[in-house]
Formats: C-alpha cells, sequence, structure tokens
C-alpha cells in the first residue's frame, strides 16, 4: 500500500449485518449483493492475516465505520476485484 489505499468489491452475506468487531469471516446467511468499499490497511491477529477496509455505513457500524475481513483466501471476493491508482508526474 505504497501509493495509497485500494478501491474494491466483495460479496455482501446476511451475516455482515451484524459484524460488531473482529476479523469476518463469512458463516451462513444468504447473497445480499456486492458492496464497494476502500482497502486502508493490512495486518494479522493471533496468527490471522486480515485486510483493515473503510466501509460507507456509518461510524457507529462495526470498529467505528471499518471492519477488517479474512487476508489471503479471496473471502467474499475480495481481492478479486481490486483497482487503485498511480499518479506520475
Amino acid at each position: 500500500m505504497s501509493n495509497g489505499p485500494m478501491q474494491a468489491a466483495f460479496i455482501v452475506y446476511s451475516d455482515f449485518a451484524y459484524y460488531k468487531r473482529g476479523i469476518y469471516v463469512h458463516t451462513a446467511g444468504k447473497n445480499e449483493g456486492g458492496h464497494a468499499i476502500k482497502i486502508i490497511g493490512w495486518g494479522i491477529e493471533k496468527g490471522i492475516p486480515y485486510w483493515t477496509i473503510a466501509n460507507s455505513w456509518n461510524l457507529d457500524w462495526g470498529e467505528k465505520g471499518h471492519f477488517r475481513i479474512l487476508r489471503g483466501r479471496n473471502e467474499c471476493g475480495i481481492e478479486q476485484e481490486v483497482t487503485a491508482g498511480l499518479l506520475k508526474a
């Protein structure tokens, strides 16, 4: 991420509406459709790799408007459609 955040899309399942904190992994529920987000970072917690995501729902949702999702396994298709800009002078 040396060039800034990345835009991505992923599949939202109904269990995602109940996300409060932690690393999200889809476990149940139907496909509710796609959703655009911004990947702003990454990390590892207790040996589990994750992406840090800025969501657009509001600051009361998730981790102050953000969420973390499993990294490296294309969880909910999040690693499938990613784009980033690179300005050239």
